[in-house]
């Protein structure tokens, strides 16, 4: 019985407890952390994850200007609630090319990480122009503004170049043509060899085909605005990985 009694010498002597928190924190840590040494990648790879292509990229970087990641969390949890209303629970690969990553539980509105293909280019612009004529129960308010706002897109290339040096796989070539593969994406018919090139560029990174879309996502052929690439953004959200090649009973293999 002495042994278990001897707990009371570490509580009546302060320093001597935060010596033995110290240790036994660090030894909770290196059983924690030292085998992620060991690993290539704690990501597991999944094909159809590419890069956001410029159009994608810049409606992204809208997306968190205006603070939508505040209301609107981009992680499905592995819970069976979460999964039968939003589709199957997020993959860390999902994230891979993210910085910063917008995941989350806080949800003023439903969770986005699988929006992408569930409403069509019309009812999204419907949305951001008047939220209420779409979700009469919307509290969000309305981005009109978006649609009247050019894209500035002139240093595209060096936002690009950016995402490489923090580990996303832009090629040269991808680097070279963001500019031109910009415009080809928001410009449907426009320029079919400028389509082609980018359907090759980035659906070559991702393995798969289908992972992009080509639209004029405004419904204004006039200009390329802010309110295209905020709909092309959330229009891919969610759509590079195809799930139906994962088990019916994948779920509850995880939990």
């Amino acid at each position: 019985m002495s042994l278990f009694n001897r707990h009371a010498t570490l509580e009546r002597h302060s320093l001597l407890l935060t010596v033995g928190i110290l240790v036994v924190v660090a030894i909770g840590g290196l059983v924690e952390i030292a085998p992620l040494f060991y690993l290539e990648n704690t990501i597991e790879k999944v094909q159809g994850m590419r890069p956001y292509t410029p159009l994608e990229l810049k409606g992204r970087n809208i997306y968190i200007r205006e603070g939508c990641y505040v209301c609107h969390s981009q992680m499905v949890r592995p819970l069976r609630d979460e999964v039968e209303r939003y589709g199957h629970y997020s993959l860390a690969a999902e994230s891979m090319y993210d910085h910063p990553f917008q995941w989350g539980s806080k949800r003023t509105g439903p969770d986005l990480a699988r929006v992408g293909g569930k409403f069509s280019d019309s009812w999204q612009l419907d949305h951001l122009m008047d939220p209420r004529s779409v979700v009469p129960d919307s509290i969000m308010p309305p981005y009109a503004f978006l649609a009247k706002k050019a894209l500035k897109f002139d240093g595209i290339e060096d936002d690009l170049k950016t995402q490489r040096l923090i580990g996303v796989p832009y090629t040269d070539e991808m680097i070279a043509s963001a500019k031109a593969d910009l415009i080809a994406q928001a410009s449907p018919n426009a320029d079919y060899d400028a389509e082609d090139a980018l359907l090759a560029r980035y659906e070559a990174a991702s393995g798969r085909k289908g992972t992009l879309r080509i639209s004029d996502y405004d419904q204004n052929p006039a200009q390329i605005t802010e309110m295209d690439a905020l709909i092309a953004y959330l229009q891919m959200t969610g759509t590079l990985v195809d799930f139906s090649t994962y088990e019916a009973g994948d779920l509850n293999n995880r939990r």
